[in-house]
């Protein structure tokens, strides 16, 4: 017998282009619990690269066509930014589960829309934030929620890479109104949810500072410093960027508190607890989206809450908004989060 009973999730793709790729590949992880069913995309071609040489996956031209159709219960978006919002309410007031690739949506008025449509249609839904399934990253999680180094003070989150954009392959995401902004909103997005997972508290103000250093022809920035303040005293920094690679050391994440620290470049753990020796866990890597799509059909079938759902995908968003709204003025900026939304 598996897992559930045998009951699967069956999940439609929306969008096949370059990310659904990691997607797809971790439905094919997960068989005892998905049956990837159907895809949209306008593209033929793509969706039929997706689907392989399985005959029944369904492919449509338009999801709503899809929605539609029916033999679905979530749906999985791998579109564009700007077109995330409206997807995901669609599917919501179908009655279906939803899996969306990040940023949730990106406007305060698109998140006031979905977290009425979540509420209205009682469905999961999870933000697709894939970096918290490394290893290092739960067990430093388990670390903190166990009380192991006391109340976290601080916690420091990089993500930067030398990104080899050229105006001819960017496409959408060289524009600020499909993209919503620059790298921020873009790669900068996982250092950020890595921060609210690590801070676990609401985030209130935001003081930004963001950079243009290389990718001149993009509308919006191509790295940023951010620092965030949230309700429980936790102060963050982010540093992303795709203009450069981080120098020898940056760490992944790390963070202190009252009984010490933890430290990690990703695939090793280092944590120092005052009067203790210092521990270094190491990890072997894992299927990031594998994981991710494994514990979102877990969720579904076991009618549990998903490790980051809009709540957080909405303050993420509003820690974004209020980065780039401090970079405008020069100030520091209020945060609207999930709690304010309604």
């Amino acid at each position: 017998m598996t897992r559930h009973d045998g009951r699967r999730v069956r999940i439609g793709l929306i969008g096949a282009g370059g990310i659904a790729g990691a997607h797809v590949a971790g439905y094919r992880r997960n068989p005892e619990t998905i049956e990837f069913a159907a895809i949209a995309d306008p593209v033929r071609e793509s969706a039929e690269k997706r689907r392989g040489e399985d005959d029944g996956i369904r492919i449509f031209a338009d999801y709503r066509e899809m929605i539609a159709d029916g033999g679905l219960d979530a749906v999985d978006i791998c579109l564009p930014h700007h077109l995330h919002a409206e997807a995901v309410i669609a599917a919501a007031d179908a009655g279906l589960h939803v899996l969306c690739e990040k940023p949730l949506c990106l406007t305060l008025d698109e998140a006031d829309a979905i977290a009425a449509a979540a509420e209205r249609n009682g469905v999961t839904i999870m933000c697709a934030h894939n970096q918290l399934f490394q290893p290092a990253v739960a067990a430093a999680k388990e670390l903190v929620d166990g009380g192991a180094l006391g109340r976290v003070y601080e916690v420091r989150t990089t993500d930067s890479f030398f990104n080899d954009f050229t105006l001819e392959n960017m496409g959408w995401r060289a524009q600020a109104a499909t993209s919503g902004g620059g790298e921020l909103i873009d790669t900068g997005y996982h250092p950020l949810y890595l921060l609210q997972h690590f801070a676990g508290g609401t985030p209130v103000e935001v003081a930004a500072m963001l950079s243009r250093h290389r990718l001149e022809f993009m509308e919006g920035e191509d790295s940023a410093q951010v620092l965030v303040r949230y309700d429980n005293g936790v102060v963050g920094h982010v540093t992303t960027s795709w203009a450069y690679e981080p120098a020898i050391g940056t760490e992944k994440f790390s963070l202190v508190a009252e009984r010490g620290s933890l430290s990690s470049d990703g695939q090793t753990l280092v944590s120092r607890i005052r009067g203790e020796e210092p521990q270094t866990l190491e990890f072997e890597p894992v299927h990031e989206f594998g994981a991710e799509l494994g514990h979102f059909a877990d969720c579904i079938l076991e009618g549990r809450r998903p490790i980051q759902t809009e709540v957080e995908g909405i303050d993420v968003l509003g820690v974004i908004l209020a980065a780039y709204e401090s970079a405008t003025t020069g100030s520091i900026a209020a945060v609207r989060t999930s709690a304010s939304v309604a």
